[in-house]
């Protein structure tokens, strides 16, 4: 039986939205403290650089091109001795990676002009409130909300009229001209580089534009409206690359039949929802390009018994970083152990530490977004990373 749902857009809500992500961040802001391009410099964020289990908590683009690496990786996944920066048989090897004479010569060329430097997370967080009052001179603190921190959203929808005045102008021309300027603003005031993904439908449809096409336009924009749910939405090539499916997910999908978006968002929605729960019917719901969240009002799930966690008292006070790191690393390995036994995925992590009654230090509680996932390798890489942000 072939089942075809159907969406009446009009009577969807509409707003205009751009999510806006700073290429690199950490990256980049490290490149223009130093007089250099983000674009075309090799240089990477690595914690406990001098240490070959460093953990790379951000890459510039080029970084990433001639490497092949992306974020949240160790220092011995590269091609090259972090301290030589010799070109490492041993490691290339292991990753497969050629032999070649212009090979090797082509990695220690790079590798000699390569910067690694240590995470400074308080100048960062002083970029990311300079770029916060950028937003703000086009939209209300309560039309803004951050993401991440080097990502956000922002609903122009109220501001569009005032800064483009032409009437002749389409709401979607509109909110291309006023991206393009928060983007100008952006590089002007701060060096960094943004790409922007737009909607004049919902958040999700402008976060799907950014992840999908405009980090590959020459403007680094892209706008996707339920006008382009069929021939943008439903051409996404993996279901990984849509946002909220992991592998297991994807798996699980196939396992019915659904290979890709256009099934899933043809699929039959009390089917889904008999497999899956009511995930399984958001999933259909954001196939076919419909998103019950808003930047005021962001949709916040249920988290009741839903989660696992490890919890430890340490027998003494713990100073040194790489002391803190193995604690929280091994605190992460077994959570990712039963995460897998019970077959579920994990979208959030959260830390939250005490001090000892010797201190008057305040308790700390963070947590961050992380695409689903049971790895041990992932999750353990997002709970340093989100301890380094704090």
């Amino acid at each position: 039986m072939i089942f075809v749902g159907y969406i009446d857009y009009s009577s969807e809500p509409k707003s205009d939205i751009a999510f806006i992500d700073m290429k690199s961040f950490y990256a980049s802001v490290e490149c223009v403290d130093r007089g250099l391009n983000p674009l075309t410099t090799s240089l990477c964020v690595m914690s406990n650089a001098d240490n070959a289990s460093g953990l790379i908590l951000a890459s510039s683009p080029m970084f990433k091109k001639i490497f092949h690496k992306t974020n949240v990786g160790r220092a011995y996944d590269l091609p090259f001795n972090i301290r030589t920066r010799k070109f490492s048989y041993y490691k290339a090897k292991k990753q497969g990676l050629p032999m070649t004479p212009e090979y090797i010569q082509y990695i220690e060329y790079w590798a000699k002009r390569t910067l690694i430097v240590p995470p400074r997370m308080e100048r960062y967080i002083e970029k990311n409130l300079q770029i916060f009052d950028i937003f703000q001179q086009y939209a209300s603190r309560d039309d803004i909300l951050p993401y991440s921190i080097d990502e956000g959203f922002i609903d122009l929808t109220a501001s569009l009229n005032y800064f483009v005045e032409e009437p002749t102008l389409s709401r979607k021309e509109k909110l291309d001209l006023v991206s393009a300027r928060i983007q100008r603003d952006i590089w002007r005031q701060t060096g960094i580089y943004s790409t922007i993904g737009m909607s004049n439908s919902n958040p999700l449809l402008a976060k799907l534009a950014l992840d999908n096409e405009a980090k590959h336009t020459k403007t680094m924009r892209a706008n996707w409206s339920y006008e382009d749910v069929e021939s943008k939405v439903w051409a996404i090539p993996n279901l990984t690359d849509f946002w909220g499916i992991g592998s297991r997910m994807a798996k699980r999908l196939n396992q019915i039949g659904i290979t890709n978006i256009q099934e899933l968002a043809n699929a039959n929605p009390d089917l889904l929802k008999t497999k899956f729960g009511v995930i399984g019917v958001q999933l259909w719901f954001h196939a076919n390009g419909v998103d019950e969240s808003n930047v005021h009002h962001p949709y916040v799930p249920n988290l009741a018994n839903r989660s696992i966690g490890n919890s430890q008292i340490l027998p003494r006070d713990y100073y040194e970083q790489a002391e803190v790191e193995l604690v929280l690393s091994e605190m992460a390995k077994q959570v990712a152990i039963r995460l897998r036994k019970n077959h579920k995925q994990a979208t959030k992590v959260s830390i939250h530490v005490s001090y000892s009654k010797l201190t008057d230090l305040p308790s700390l509680n963070t947590q961050m977004k992380i695409e689903a996932t049971n790895s041990t390798k992932e999750l353990t890489a997002a709970v340093l990373l989100e301890l380094l942000r704090n």
